[in-house]
């Protein structure tokens, strides 16, 4: 028996950097020098400088986001990966700049505006003084009211609903009693009501854009939006389709203010309003790109197959997109750089994808997957489809990460448990089998690819992102710090296991 105990003790000390005692193996020895790296030696607020405040706003098709495919590649070749490149993913269309934009009331007194054009829209080209016209149709019978009474006016339309009151923080955490309902696994609703209000929704939309159609055609020179509050205006486009001609100029701008304009008109007062929108529309290039980089995998076995992560580069252009998602870059790029520094050799290849054209429809990832791995089309897998083990994205905001989504894949949650032990007082924790949305994991897990969005801190994500206010102001870095130092340890892991990461049954 003494024997046997001696045998044990020297199989526990001759192997210290794997915890013998988990069916999942964790390198103790690599997750201490990520966070050792991740931690102490960040480059998270640089990337996140360069990536607002120096390249600008990054909207789809635009001077930014070019600006931004260069910075993004040229730093991932500076700190030596492999295979970088900006690849085109397709057809976007028409490219659009704003480079002048001015709007303020000027009676019955003078009130500068908050506002913002939406993308793809015409300008003015010029400095124009108008008045707005209220115009209220509410079904078809109303176009004939203003025919003939718009050309050259501003519209806006009535103030149908306003912000409600919020009591709510403008930020906040997520509680151990929000992340412990998170990870139960939730109830089955009736979509019926969801189903009616889809329905109001869409009827109502159809009618706004006979609107639109109408007021353009009367030879109006813009028209206005509410969007947003307390100064924080939420951004939005149009169409970017070379096929189609660009529309009238829109503008969206905040409640506060638009409210004001219609309750002066619906009390019979006169508004002047002086506009001036300079738009350039680029043809050039109507191409959409994605930006990638990798570290090779080093197994013979292995080294074809891929661990993937990545976060959308382009944003809408009311700001600079700090959380929506200069954040999500940043942090991607930084377990980039840590894996790199640290001279990793991992058994399969990391890659690195900066999408394109997320906020457009997944455009860039969901386009690379149809070439590289799954076509959904004619339902043919690629030949790299087999060799892909999983995708980490982040696009919830800068807020730490406390856990991951398995998209209802229970074989996953072993293994994720025992990765994030490590892992606890970095308030890493919580496995649920939920599934998420609206982000570029969806186009993964859509071909039965395992694609992860994580459980981030809520910050103040919500109150933000498409507006004039997400900016860098925004971006907590001591968090994505923790988020790089968290996707570091999962993505080491992910790439040296002996399988692949399993998968849901999946059909198409």
């Amino acid at each position: 028996m003494d024997i046997l105990r001696k045998i044990f003790i020297c199989i526990l000390l001759t192997a210290p950097s794997w915890v013998l005692a988990h069916s999942e193996p964790v390198d103790l020895d690599m997750v201490h020098r990520i966070r050792q790296e991740g931690l102490n030696n960040s480059q998270i607020r640089d990337i996140s400088f360069y990536l607002t405040d120096y390249i600008g706003p990054r909207l789809s098709g635009s001077t930014g986001l070019n600006n931004a495919y260069i910075w993004t590649s040229n730093q991932l070749e500076k700190w030596g990966l492999s295979n970088v490149g900006v690849i085109p993913w397709g057809e976007f269309g028409r490219g659009w700049d704003n480079e002048r934009f001015y709007i303020a009331m000027t009676k019955p007194y003078y009130q500068h505006l908050i506002a913002v054009p939406r993308a793809w829209t015409r300008g003015t080209d010029t400095l124009v003084v108008t008045s707005p016209v209220l115009v209220d149709i509410q079904d078809d019978s109303d176009f004939e009211n203003y025919r003939g009474k718009l050309g050259g006016k501003v519209i806006v339309t009535p103030v149908t609903s306003n912000p409600e009151l919020s009591f709510q923080p403008l930020a906040s955490r997520w509680s151990d009693e929000d992340l412990a309902d998170l990870a139960r696994y939730p109830e089955v609703r009736s979509p019926g009501q969801s189903q009616a209000r889809s329905s109001d929704w869409f009827a109502q939309r159809a009618l706004n854009q006979r609107i639109l159609q109408f007021v353009e055609e009367e030879g109006a020179l813009a028209m206005l939006y509410p969007s947003g509050t307390f100064g924080a205006i939420r951004s939005h486009g149009t169409g970017y389709d070379l096929n189609v001609q660009p529309g009238l100029a829109q503008v969206d701008m905040t409640f506060e203010h638009y409210g004001r304009i219609v309750r002066l008109l619906e009390a019979g007062i006169d508004v002047e309003i002086e506009l001036d929108i300079r738009n350039r529309f680029l043809y050039d290039d109507p191409a959409g790109y994605n930006v990638l980089g990798e570290i090779p995998g080093t197994d013979r076995k292995l080294k074809d197959q891929v661990v993937m992560i990545g976060a959308h580069l382009d944003s809408w252009h009311a700001g600079t997109g700090g959380n929506d998602n200069a954040a999500g870059v940043a942090v991607m790029m930084e377990v980039m750089r840590i894996l790199k520094e640290l001279d990793i050799r991992p058994r399969r290849t990391i890659r690195i994808a900066l999408w394109g054209a997320e906020e457009q429809g997944l455009h860039g990832s969901r386009n690379y997957i149809r070439e590289n791995f799954y076509d959904v089309s004619d339902g043919g897998r690629k030949p790299g489809y087999d060799d892909f083990s999983a995708y980490y994205n982040v696009d919830n905001g800068s807020g730490r990460i406390r856990g991951i989504y398995l998209q209802e894949n229970d074989a996953l949650r072993p293994i994720f448990e025992t990765w994030f032990e490590p892992l606890e007082d970095l308030g890493v924790s919580t496995v649920t089998l939920r599934r998420t949305g609206s982000t570029d994991h969806v186009a993964f897990d859509n071909v039965g690819l395992p694609g992860f969005q994580f459980i981030q801190d809520r910050l103040d994500y919500g109150r933000g992102y498409h507006t004039n206010m997400d900016t860098f102001e925004r971006m907590e870095i001591a968090d994505m710090m923790q988020a790089a130092t968290v996707v570091a340890v999962l993505v080491y892991h992910t790439a040296m296991r002996d399988e692949k990461l399993p998968r849901k049954e999946f059909s198409r």
